[in-house]
């Protein structure tokens, strides 16, 4: 160990080391002083915040919560990235996803994202994409030697294959010169329609077997992990998944005579990026650490155990209200994934859950990559999150949590038979149901959707894609609840010319009833309910000339629990007499509640409530179809 000499520039030397108690001791002040009562480790477990999976964000990470050891990049368990340069100098693989069923237009479409910062091609081929008959029209005039290509056919995977052949050896790409995947996917397409080829493994064995041979740069197989989120899974859930699939592949290519050597060679992994970085960044390390141990037990070399990524934002954390907002989560999402060390990454254009993209969310798709690589250099920085105690932790943990799922589809005979026999969807279905329970509460807010909606704001109207294949897990979204509120509103808008509306009863002076009237307006419009006007400051003698004056249908007081015990009853009385159909007070009635339903307030509408639940009845009530 090298000793420096004393510069006299001393880094917080004159100060004593603090110790956790010491901090624990301050959170327990500030917890009391906001009127929660917890001392020691109750006070640090009150500032942590659950995760799925079962795993825990506590709110201090020190050198004492350890992990194992992530190891140096580009070596096992590889952890730390799958290259020893990283993403430098390049950065990631710029991937844009392409769905159009017309040639001509996909064409155009890839032919401006490859001349603007696009580097390779996701493009949909078959039933949910351009026919295979049009692959050479939509790839017209694209350099097939310079630009990788990663084909997403379904169950047409072997006759697009065999189509991409066709046109190397038509337009003279050397077999040498071919990169990209075949995007053979048998288990994605079980997991997605619930049908199953018999011939499709055979098939992509293959393919497997021909890419080895002849296309060095060309993977057959996608272990494709976006169905299962997409279906509600968890992040343990996807890699759990993931990995099965993967050992299944690895199964059957050995069985058709491929090395675990070439066989490993022939994956490519997808797993979604979301919002939420920190978790991302910790799915991809754990993806490729889970990975490395499945590789050196299957006894593969160590050069062949760094999992080729690909990371795709989440589709299921895209709204169909305020699409614009998807940017803002598209790039959070997408910085995550180079921060986690993905070798492709592809940002899905913010009106992807509307539609076909235009040019214009095509073109800020793809530029969210290109600044965070250009501007911000970021693929410049070798596993940037690496050494943070809380990431270095939240991998090992999900690595963990992931393992023990993957392990329970071993011992249910692997992932195709995991999926037929209901295993994956109940699992999944379990816990969407459980984080649907987090955004009907708004615990788990969604911005421009659960908080603050924007009525007023004019739809963003998309061309259908081609519709894909159902029958297997289902596709769900953050936002499925509300938009289903929010297309009763609309349905009402377009019947009547109005939207169904509530009136704001405020007690007293703004500012005891600011607070709690902008919480009642939001919550309301989450629902496609419009307040009327701004909150109206009212009493007994004036609740119901001004109710009956909004043409609204229901009410919301909204005031301090001060005010609500002086006022309050009346109020209500007078806005039920005036036809109000439901009468709510926003806040906790506290030791009033039996005087506030005897008045003839109907429900209480509180932070934590089942917004969902308050939003479908008063709709029902007000006879919104």
């Amino acid at each position: 160990m090298t000793v420096l000499p004393d510069d006299g520039l001393s880094l917080a030397a004159e100060f004593p080391d603090a110790t956790r108690e010491q901090w624990r001791s301050l959170v327990t002040g500030v917890l009391r002083k906001s009127g929660r009562d917890a001392e020691g480790a109750a006070a640090e477990e009150a500032l942590s915040t659950k995760l799925q999976d079962g795993l825990v964000t506590r709110p201090l990470y020190t050198a004492d919560d350890t992990a194992a050891a992530p190891g140096y990049p580009g070596f096992a368990p590889f952890t730390r990235g799958g290259r020893p340069e990283g993403g430098a100098v390049a950065g990631w693989d710029v991937r844009q996803r392409h769905t159009g069923a017309d040639p001509a237009r996909v064409n155009e479409a890839v032919l401006a994202d490859l001349e603007t910062g696009v580097t390779s091609l996701w493009l949909a081929v078959g039933d949910t994409g351009v026919p295979v008959s049009g692959l050479a029209a939509a790839l017209d005039g694209v350099y097939l030697d310079l630009a990788p290509l990663a084909l997403d056919a379904g169950a047409a995977f072997a006759p697009a294959a065999r189509e991409l052949f066709r046109l190397y050896d038509e337009r003279g790409v050397p077999r040498t010169a071919a990169h990209g995947t075949l995007g053979a996917d048998p288990v994605g397409q079980l997991a997605r329609t619930g049908r199953e080829d018999a011939d499709a493994t055979a098939s992509a064995a293959e393919l497997a077997a021909l890419c080895d041979r002849e296309y060095p740069g060309l993977r057959a197989i996608a272990v494709d992990a976006l169905p299962y989120h997409d279906a509600g899974a968890s992040d343990a859930q996807e890699l759990g998944c993931s990995l099965a699939t993967g050992v299944g592949w690895l199964r059957d290519l050995t069985d058709a005579g491929l090395s675990v050597e070439a066989a490993c060679g022939q994956l490519e992994f997808r797993y979604a990026a979301t919002a939420d970085q920190f978790l991302t960044i910790a799915k991809l390390r754990a993806a490729r650490r889970l990975w490395a141990r499945v590789a050196d037990v299957c006894g593969a070399p160590a050069h062949v155990a760094a999992q080729r990524q690909h990371a795709v934002t989440s589709a299921v954390m895209m709204t169909r209200r305020d699409p614009w907002v998807n940017m803002l989560r598209t790039t959070v999402a997408s910085l995550a994934a180079g921060v986690g060390g993905a070798d492709a990454v592809t940002v899905l254009p913010f009106d992807h859950a509307l539609g076909l993209s235009d040019a214009f969310a095509r073109r800020i798709a793809r530029n969210t990559s290109t600044i965070l690589l250009e501007e911000s250099h970021l693929g410049r920085v070798i596993d940037p999150a690496g050494g943070s105690w809380y990431v270095e932790r939240l991998t090992d943990e999900l690595a963990h949590a992931a393992w023990e799922w993957f392990q329970e589809i071993e011992r249910a005979g692997g992932q195709r038979a995991a999926l037929r026999a209901g295993l994956v969807g109940e699992r999944l279905a379990a816990t969407w149901a459980e984080r649907s329970g987090r955004l009907a509460t708004r615990r788990e807010p969604i911005t421009g959707v659960s908080e603050f909606p924007q009525l007023s704001q004019a739809p963003v109207e998309r061309e259908t894609p081609p519709a894909p294949p159902g029958g297997g897990l289902p596709s769900v979204h953050r936002d499925d609840a509300y938009e289903a509120l929010r297309a009763r509103s609309d349905a009402h808008l377009a019947a009547t010319g109005a939207r169904p509306k509530v009136f704001l009863a405020a007690l007293g002076p703004a500012a005891a009833h600011t607070a709690r009237a902008g919480f009642a307006a939001g919550l309301f419009q989450a629902g496609g309910i419009e307040p009327v006007h701004d909150p109206v400051s009212v009493a007994a003698d004036t609740a119901a000339d001004a109710f009956t004056r909004s043409g609204a249908t229901v009410a919301c007081i909204c005031s301090s629990d001060k005010l609500y015990a002086e006022g309050a009853a009346p109020v209500a009385e007078a806005l039920k007499s005036a036809g109000a159909l439901r009468v709510f007070l926003a806040g906790k009635p506290g030791e009033q509640r039996d005087t506030y339903l005897r008045a003839g307030v109907d429900e209480f509408v509180v932070a934590g409530g089942d917004a969902i639940a308050v939003l479908t009845s008063v709709l029902d009530r007000m006879g919104v179809a």
